[in-house]
């Protein structure tokens, strides 16, 4: 490969990091845009930040999209928001209500028997915009796109998507649980999954494969999370379930594959957390990873940052430390992405109460 090639990919590589359509004919990122859901309404939610401390709730904190209008389940969960190179947003999520009866939507707990085990979904959902206002929805069920392998698997959570410039195509992974609670035993360990999509972010194209394998396997790994990082590898974490469930890391050369195992918990818990999202903080060599702390109420997001890779400073959880949600309370698996002054304001007044 020529030495302007490589310079080419590498750039490229930052600048999906930071958001940014290209290099050369970018508009300034001056904002992030944070999405996330809640328990009590499974609705899809988005708030701005401009200075990557302290966010608020657009549409006067209601949220943008009703999960009951785009899902089977009548519920969205663990909404990702990715944009391409182009310019063009991704968001997917998972289809499923975790209180449809609670919420009168359907009559049992879960969408199937309990034989399936916890959540037992089977379907994502793609969302695709230019504008961050107008939106495209597909539901994807990977049970009816892959039966051979995947038609009676326990549950498919937690979708990302990232552009790979390799197969310059949108990959999307995630949590799949492949065998039933009730078959042979306790069911199998949810483990890590991609897949990509086709050009129009409706369907995946290819069967779900391993994203890596968990040196113990009696240990389930879930809600992965990838960026990009300045010297062209990839940085990811993920979820380990070991009690209390706790964040790790790796780092790799290929976007698909993972497998340099690294021991280290890296979140400041000491009770469970889960949902990683990493982002760059706009001009500085600073990257926070957020997360979702489960395990206390009511639900909070905690954050830590790095500048290299290997350590990390603890900033706290959202107003209690030097990150703030000025109006809204127990965020839920959400995902954060630097967008333009432009895009922000459009927000904010399209969204305007």
């Amino acid at each position: 490969m020529k030495i302007g090639t490589i310079c080419t990919k590498l750039s490229a590589l930052f600048c999906l990091c930071l958001g940014i359509v290209s290099c050369t004919e970018k508009e300034e990122m001056g904002a992030y845009l944070f999405t996330y859901f809640n328990d009590p309404t499974h609705s899809l939610f988005m708030a701005i930040s401009y200075d990557g401390y302290e966010f608020t709730a657009i549409n006067g904190s209601d949220p943008i999209i009703n999960g009951a209008e785009i899902s089977e389940q009548k519920g969205i969960r663990d909404p990702h928001i990715q944009r391409g190179p182009d310019g063009t947003f991704y968001i997917v999520m998972t289809d499923l209500h975790v209180f449809g009866r609670q919420a009168g939507v359907r009559d049992t707990q879960w969408e199937r028997d309990a034989y399936y085990g916890w959540g037992n979904n089977r379907g994502l959902i793609f969302m695709k915009s230019d504008d961050l206002i107008h939106w495209t929805h597909n539901i994807v069920r990977i049970d009816k796109l892959f039966p051979e392998k995947y038609s009676e698997i326990g549950c498919a959570w937690a979708p990302q998507s990232i552009w790979d410039p390799e197969e310059e195509k949108m990959m999307v992974y995630f949590t799949i649980r492949e065998r039933p609670e009730g078959e042979g035993g306790p069911g199998s360990k949810t483990k890590l999954f991609y897949s990509y999509a086709d050009k129009d972010f409706t369907t995946l194209v290819t069967e779900p494969k391993l994203l890596f394998e968990y040196p113990d396997p009696n240990v389930q790994v879930l809600d992965a999370d990838i960026c990009p990082m300045p010297d062209g590898r990839w940085f990811m974490t993920y979820v380990a379930q070991e009690g209390p469930a706790g964040i790790k890391y790796m780092i790799s050369d290929k976007i698909n594959h993972f497998e340099a195992y690294n021991e280290v918990q890296i979140d400041a818990e000491k009770g469970s957390c889960e949902a990683p999202n990493t982002w760059k903080r706009i001009g500085e060599d600073k990257w926070v990873t957020m997360y979702d702390i489960f395990s206390i109420n009511p639900h909070n997001f905690g954050f830590i940052e790095t500048s290299d890779f290997k350590t990390w400073t603890h900033l706290g959880r959202f107003n209690e430390g030097v990150m703030k949600a000025t109006n809204f309370v127990s965020p839920k698996h959400g995902s954060v992405i630097p967008i333009t002054l432009k895009e922000a304001r459009r927000l904010e007044e399209f969204y305007k109460k």
